[in-house]
């Protein structure tokens, strides 16, 4: 009965790569004699195409029209969302040519994005930085000041203070931060004194960005605090976004004439990385998030983070580690960074 039973069982096991042998074979033949393999899917190859010129071209797409160029730019990551919906599409059809054509915007998103999905913060780095647009209408300005300063953070930037709420975040931030200075509608606080403090001129008719010299144990660093304008989206105009561009040039100005040689820009510069007009800055600058950040480090909306437009860029400084904070009760996402001097 044993040997009856182990031979039953054997049969079993041995027929059984057989059968899924003979299923591939079958499937490989129903492939081959689909005459209609590569003859299907060509609209989703060319949806393929389109999209690989899209993320490819996008400095090429013109602002004349809205400031579509920057509108397309600012939320270009998203693009590759549509890359498994065309993979599904191409299974469901069944289609060789469209499954071919989706490795061209496969290649383009990982080239331009793909450095952003690993985690690329390391050790070290003396200093830390914060930035928050904590919205002039903050409900709870205490807590969102106790928030941001339980980071740890030797420096922080503050955007969009109204006048009503600046002496609710001094008395906030003082034990902490034994310096600061505001200016305008944007602050700084600092565990390090601050030297050399004045408004930088951006355009905006009022005062909407600073600059203050941080004297740290590693040596003096020149700190610029920027909330750029918004740029608004309208039915009749498009992506209304001169204002901040003009606004972007002139701070880019600002810090290329800056004296200091180690320079960290803080602040809700209302575009990303990618966006064109943003140029004069990014041009001599780092983003710490994608040189040691992990992910993407959308910081707005805080209800759904879809964009990083609140930024930490350097110069003349290395960044060890990016990342975004906490929400708070501000529409931004706090975010911080450590870099070394």
């Amino acid at each position: 009965m044993v040997q009856a039973y182990g031979a039953d069982t054997d049969n079993g096991s041995a027929e059984q790569p057989g059968h899924r042998d003979s299923r591939f074979r079958a499937l490989g033949r129903r492939l081959r004699n689909d005459r209609g393999l590569w003859r299907r899917g060509i609209l989703l190859a060319l949806c393929s195409v389109l999209l690989t010129l899209l993320m490819g071209v996008h400095a090429q797409i013109p602002n004349r029209l809205g400031n579509l160029g920057s509108l397309v730019e600012t939320f270009l990551p998203w693009a590759g969302l549509l890359i498994p919906l065309l993979l599904a599409l191409a299974l469901v059809r069944r289609s060789a040519t469209a499954l071919v054509a989706l490795l061209l915007p496969v290649v383009v998103w990982l080239n331009m994005f793909g450095g952003l999905i690993t985690d690329k913060s390391g050790s070290g780095g003396g200093l830390t930085v914060a930035t928050h647009n904590v919205n002039a209408g903050n409900p709870d300005p205490e807590g969102t000041a106790q928030q941001v300063a339980g980071s740890g953070a030797d420096v922080v930037a503050l955007q969009e203070l109204p006048g009503r709420q600046v002496a609710t975040y001094e008395k906030s931030l003082a034990d902490r931060y034994p310096y600061h200075s505001v200016q305008g509608t944007v602050g700084l606080w600092s565990k390090y004194p601050l030297a050399d403090t004045r408004p930088v001129d951006i355009k905006m008719g009022w005062t909407r960005a600073m600059r203050s010299t941080v004297a740290t144990p590693e040596g003096e660093v020149a700190v610029y605090v920027a909330h750029l304008p918004s740029v608004r989206v309208k039915m009749h105009a498009g992506f209304t976004a001169n204002q901040r561009d003009d606004s972007a040039d002139a701070l880019g100005k600002a810090i290329s004439r800056e004296r200091v040689a180690r320079v960290v820009l803080l602040g809700d510069l209302n575009g990303t990385m990618n966006d064109r007009s943003l140029n004069a800055v990014t041009a001599q600058m780092r983003s710490t998030q994608g040189a040691a950040g992990d992910g993407f480090g959308f910081s707005w909306p805080a209800s759904f983070p879809m964009a990083r437009i609140d930024q930490i860029m350097v110069k003349g400084v290395e960044p060890k580690a990016s990342w975004t904070l906490a929400a708070t009760d501000s529409d931004h996402l706090p975010i911080a960074a450590r870099v070394e001097l």
